[in-house]
């Protein structure tokens, strides 16, 4: 067998409270978990407040001590 170069993703454990920032894609900004079920992701915009419920889609990149929210 030959040997590649292979990208391996794993789904990010969420937890209820936690703040998330997502870089890129039409989820981009910055986001509050507040729902976490086994197929679906609930996540609440700090600055309007509306929720919104996902299929679950996330994987860490990195983590890091920042604003958040970030303001523009």
């Amino acid at each position: 067998m030959a040997i590649h170069k292979v990208a391996v993703f794993e789904p990010y454990p969420f937890e209820i409270g936690q703040k998330i920032r997502i870089d890129g894609g039409r989820r981009a900004g910055d986001w509050e978990v507040v729902g976490v079920g086994e197929h679906k992701i609930k996540l609440k915009c700090p600055i309007s407040h509306r929720e919104f419920e996902w299929d679950r889609f996330c994987y860490l990149v990195e983590e890091r001590e920042d604003e958040w929210p970030q303001k523009e």
